[in-house]
């Protein structure tokens, strides 16, 4: 296939590395570049960090670092949980905000679990009725949670709270003030390292959401750029953990990280009936607006 010479340079989001890590990958390989991509990699703080320190608030979303920097026009395309991104291609332009679509179902399956302390006495999910479980609002371990506790308790028994970073919720479990925490990679190895027990833990599928700014053949190869780093992932991710490793602050060593847990596929586009479940199930737990329709929050152009 013939590089393609792109005039315009995207700029192109990275935070948490369990989202992030077949863009990482493809950066690192070269993979953009024998695309004839010129990107510039823009780092936004995300709550795998041991270094983050900003908190989010349930009622505000597009305050937050990534969401304020593409509305600014500093990123043209992230990833993050589907469900959040879907919120954000419903409500932003509705909000006055710069629109954003969903261009893509995303290469990261990113794992999420609920911990509780070693000695709870919590050992399975029903037990977490009327519990406190700290999460990141709006986010994967916010909407995982919901997906992975709804089979257990009806709505009225799930209780969540922001208790901050990774980092920030397990100090809050230690100290007892929730019942229970969602984490991610690479803090559910941190979990498991220290001793705490996980009770439930699931994949959550990242999508794309991309501006106007971005054609559909930039973002074709951008994706097939991905999708070669995704190759390399499923062959041996080991090179690549330092990614994870880092954001522990020094509380995970390499033979510490559980790379079972690591799950990616090449990007896909977005189906009318994978939008339609997700979108429906958001609105059910009251966590996006009604109203949105496939054709105003979807763009498969880089398969078109």
């Amino acid at each position: 296939m013939p590089v393609r010479e792109i005039t315009t340079k995207p700029q192109v989001a990275i935070m948490n590395a369990v989202h992030d890590l077949p863009v990482l990958v493809a950066r690192d390989k070269g993979f953009f570049k024998d695309e004839g991509l010129d990107i510039d990699f823009v780092v936004t703080p995300g709550m795998a960090q041991v270094t983050s320190s900003h908190a989010v608030k349930f009622d505000s979303v597009f305050d937050r670092p990534l969401d304020s920097i593409y509305n600014e026009g500093g990123i043209d395309t992230y990833r993050m949980c589907e469900w959040g991104i879907m919120k954000r291609a419903v409500e932003a332009t509705s909000s006055g905000l710069r629109p954003r679509k969903i261009v893509a179902l995303g290469a990261s399956m990113s794992k999420f679990a609920i911990v509780v302390s070693r000695d709870s006495k919590i050992y399975e999910p029903e037990q977490l009725k009327d519990q406190v479980i700290a999460v990141t609002p709006n986010n994967g371990s916010h909407f995982t949670t919901l997906k992975m506790v709804e089979g257990f308790l009806t709505p009225e028994h799930v209780k969540t709270t922001s208790a901050g970073s990774m980092v920030k919720r397990l100090e809050a479990l230690r100290k007892g003030e929730v019942a229970a925490v969602s984490l991610m990679e690479p803090w559910i190895s941190v979990a498991q390292k220290e001793g705490l027990r996980i009770l439930i833990e699931s994949h959550s599928t990242r999508s794309e959401a991309a501006s106007d700014d971005l054609d559909g053949p930039t973002l074709a190869a951008m994706f097939r750029a991905q999708a070669r780093a995704v190759d390399v992932l499923d062959k041996d991710p080991t090179p690549y953990v330092h990614y994870l490793i880092a954001e522990t602050g020094g509380l995970l060593e390499p033979r510490d990280f559980q790379t079972w847990r690591l799950l990616h596929a090449p990007p896909q586009p977005y189906t009318r009936e994978r939008f339609d479940d997700t979108y429906n199930w958001t609105v059910k737990w009251n966590m996006t607006v009604a109203g949105a329709t496939y054709e105003n929050t979807v763009d498969n152009r880089a398969w078109e």
